[in-house]
């Protein structure tokens, strides 16, 4: 490869992470259909035709938004991680709620804001969300859950277990947004004291659903 390719591939690099970057912050404040094309552009010094290169149109790019927002919520290498730790599987959940109370209380990053936006008014994007980016991780977490309840994978009763697991953590990356409830003071709590009653209630009820 010669110097000016390296050079050029480097420069588009930056570029699609200058608007990506963009895009996230303006639709995270004003929603995928009050944040055109040309606000993004602008606000990311480039034109129209970046946009539509690197992303295919403003559609692309709000999906492209999306996956790179649940990734910095929860990468799927991070979980495979955990699920490939020679430990019991109750110390992978509690591992997985570790990542999710960290992010949570993070905070204040633009990919807590486009999540909770589209979780809470859903678009036509979130089946691409749920395809590309969930499904692989829910797979994960599914054989976790299947480890410590003895449930096999395919059964029913495991998918309760995954929405009462997951639950909880979908409200605290939404509250950690800034939206006012309860939530709010839950996340004020120290992380191990959060991570402990996470840890602590959710592993109850899947033993319970297992003794069942």
């Amino acid at each position: 490869m010669t110097e000016s390719s390296r050079s050029s591939r480097t420069d588009g690099e930056a570029t699609r992470s200058r608007i990506l970057e963009t895009a996230g912050k303006l639709f995270s404040r004003t929603g995928f259909a009050e944040t055109t094309s040309k606000a993004i552009a602008v606000e990311a010094e480039v034109d129209l035709a970046s946009i539509n290169y690197h992303f295919g149109s403003r559609v692309g790019l709000y999906q492209a938004v999306l996956a790179e927002a649940h990734r910095r919520i929860i990468n799927v290498d991070d979980l495979l991680r955990i699920s490939e730790r020679d430990v019991p599987a109750e110390e992978k959940l509690r591992d997985f709620f570790a990542i999710l109370v960290d992010a949570a209380q993070s905070g204040g990053g633009w990919h807590s804001g486009v999540l909770a936006r589209e979780l809470l008014s859903p678009t036509s994007n979130l089946q691409v969300l749920f395809t590309e980016e969930l499904q692989p991780k829910l797979v994960i977490l599914l054989g976790i859950l299947s480890e410590i309840t003895g449930i096999a994978t395919q059964d029913p009763a495991l998918l309760r277990c995954l929405i009462s697991t997951a639950a909880p953590c979908l409200m605290l990356v939404v509250a950690s947004n800034g939206i006012p409830g309860p939530a709010q003071t839950v996340l004020q709590l120290p992380k191990e004291e959060l991570v402990t009653h996470l840890y602590t209630f959710t592993l109850a009820g899947l033993k319970a659903i297992s003794r069942q």
